[in-house]
C-alpha cells in the first residue's frame, strides 16, 4: 500500500465514520421514539400505575455542594412516590454542606452520613448502599434537580428481574453562555439519541452518573463502584452488563443538571470522561474475547472506532500542516481540504440530526427548538474538543498510574459560581 492509497483511506474514514454514526443514532432515536415515547409533556406527568411500589433508596453523594444542595433535597422530598428514603452523604466537605444535611436530618426528612475526609463519589455511594434499606437505589448528584415523577418512571423497569440498572434523562439547566446553549443541544442531539439507539440494539455504553437507578443485588454482584476509576458510571455500567444484567434508558425520568460553561471546565470534564472510558475498556478487553460476552461487542466497537477516528483526524491535520510548509507534491494542499460535497453532506446530516433530536425532546421541554441556531456550531466546538481529549486521554490511561478518584469540584456555570461566592 503506497502513501497516496493510505491517505485516501484515512480521508474516506474521516468522512464516513461520523456520517454512519449520525444515521445510526437517528434511526435508533426514531425507533425508540415510535416504540416507547408519545407526544406531549403530559405523559411525563402521568407515569404508569405500578402493581407494587417497591422501596427506593435515593442516594446523594455530596462534596462542597452547599450552593445547590438545598434545591436538590427539596426536589427529592417533593417526589410523588409512596415508598422511598433519602440518604445524603457528606464526603469530607469544606463548606457548610454538612450543616444543610444535619438540618434536614434533624427534621426527619433525610438520613445523613458524614465522612471525615474526601473519599470520592464511589466510596460515598458504597457507604450509602450498605446503609440503605431498599433493593432499588437511585443515585443523583448533589447539584441536580429531580422531576417529581422520576422515581416512578425509574422504578417501573425493575419489575423485570433481568434489569440491573436504568439511566435517566439529564437536561441542562444552566444556559447563560454559548457553551451552555451548545450543551442543551448536545444532550438532545448527541447523548439523547445515543442512549435511545443503544437501548434499541440492546446495550448501553454508560448510565448517566448524574441520574441513574440500580438493583442492589446487581451492584453487589458487580463488586460495587470502583474506588480507582475516574468514571465510576462507565465502570459500573460495563461490569453490570458483562455480568449479563440489562441496562435501560428511561426518557421520562428527567433530571435537571449543571454543566461547565467555561472552556477550561469543559476540557477537564471531557478529558475525565475520555480517560475513564479508555480505562474501563482496557480492564474489560480480555473478558470481551469470550463468546458469551458478544452482546457487548457493538458498544466496544463503537468506542474503539471513535478513538481511531480521533487519531485519524490528528494524522490528517499533521499532514495538512506539513503540506503547507513544504513543496512535497504528493501531499494535499489546503484547497483540497476546503468544504466539498463531503463537507456539505456532513453539514446537512448534522442539521437533520439536530432537528430530529429537538423535535423528540420538545415533549419534555417547551421551546427547546430555539436552541437550533446555537447547536449548528456544535461540530466546530465539540468535535475538536472530543478529538483532542481522546488524543490526550489514551496515553494517560495506558501509562498513567491509577489512584483513588476523589472529589474535585467542577465548573458548574457562571451563574452558579456567582451564587456560591455570595
Amino acid at each position: 500500500m503506497n502513501f497516496q492509497t493510505l491517505l485516501a483511506i484515512l480521508q474516506e474514514f474521516a468522512l464516513i465514520y461520523p456520517l454512519f454514526m449520525a444515521y445510526l443514532w437517528i434511526v435508533g432515536g426514531i425507533t425508540y421514539f415510535v416504540r416507547w415515547e408519545k407526544w406531549g409533556k403530559d405523559e411525563v406527568d402521568r407515569p404508569p400505575s405500578l402493581e407494587t411500589y417497591p422501596g427506593v433508596s435515593v442516594i446523594v453523594p455530596a462534596h462542597n455542594e452547599s450552593f445547590a444542595l438545598t434545591e436538590t433535597i427539596e426536589s427529592l422530598i417533593a417526589q410523588k412516590y409512596p415508598n422511598f428514603e433519602i440518604i445524603v452523604v457528606n464526603d469530607g466537605s469544606e463548606d457548610n454542606t454538612g450543616d444543610i444535611i444535619n438540618t434536614y436530618a434533624d427534621a426527619g426528612k433525610i438520613r445523613g452520613i458524614h465522612l471525615e475526609t474526601n473519599q470520592g463519589k464511589a466510596a460515598a455511594m458504597r457507604v450509602a448502599t450498605l446503609a440503605s434499606a431498599n433493593e432499588i437505589l437511585v443515585c443523583i448528584d448533589g447539584d441536580a434537580i429531580l422531576d417529581p415523577h422520576a422515581l416512578t418512571w425509574l422504578a417501573r423497569h425493575f419489575e423485570n428481574p433481568r434489569v440491573g440498572a436504568v439511566t435517566g434523562n439529564p437536561r441542562v439547566r444552566n444556559r447563560s453562555t454559548l457553551l451552555g446553549k451548545l450543551q442543551v443541544g448536545e444532550f438532545s442531539s448527541i447523548i439523547g439519541l445515543i442512549k435511545r439507539a443503544q437501548r434499541i440494539y440492546g446495550r448501553v455504553f454508560t448510565v448517566s452518573g448524574v441520574v441513574s437507578a440500580f438493583r442492589k443485588t446487581a451492584v453487589y454482584r458487580a463488586g460495587f463502584w470502583d474506588l480507582n476509576k475516574l468514571t465510576d458510571d462507565i465502570d459500573i455500567s460495563w461490569r453490570l452488563q458483562m455480568d449479563h444484567w440489562v441496562i435501560r434508558f428511561e426518557s421520562n425520568a428527567l433530571c435537571w443538571i449543571l454543566m461547565p460553561e467555561t472552556l477550561k471546565g469543559l476540557w477537564q470534564q471531557r478529558l475525565r470522561w475520555a480517560q475513564g472510558g479508555v480505562e474501563v475498556l482496557m480492564d474489560q478487553a480480555k473478558g470481551l474475547l469470550k463468546w458469551r460476552r458478544r452482546h457487548m461487542w457493538p458498544v466496544f466497537i463503537e468506542f474503539l472506532l471513535s478513538v481511531i477516528w480521533s487519531y485519524t483526524i490528528l494524522v490528517l491535520g499533521i499532514i495538512l500542516v506539513i503540506a503547507q510548509i513544504t513543496d512535497a507534491p504528493e501531499l494535499p494542499r489546503l484547497s483540497d481540504w476546503l468544504p466539498s460535497w463531503g463537507g456539505a453532506i456532513i453539514g446537512a446530516t448534522c442539521l437533520i440530526q439536530f432537528a430530529i433530536a429537538l423535535l423528540i425532546d420538545s415533549r419534555y421541554e417547551r421551546g427547546i427548538s430555539r436552541f437550533y441556531f446555537w447547536i449548528i456550531w456544535y461540530p466546530v466546538v465539540y468535535w475538536l474538543l472530543n478529538v483532542f481529549t481522546t488524543i490526550v486521554a489514551l496515553p494517560r490511561a495506558v501509562f498513567g498510574k491509577r489512584k483513588r478518584a476523589i472529589w474535585v469540584s467542577p465548573d458548574r456555570g457562571e451563574q452558579f459560581h456567582a451564587n456560591a461566592k455570595d
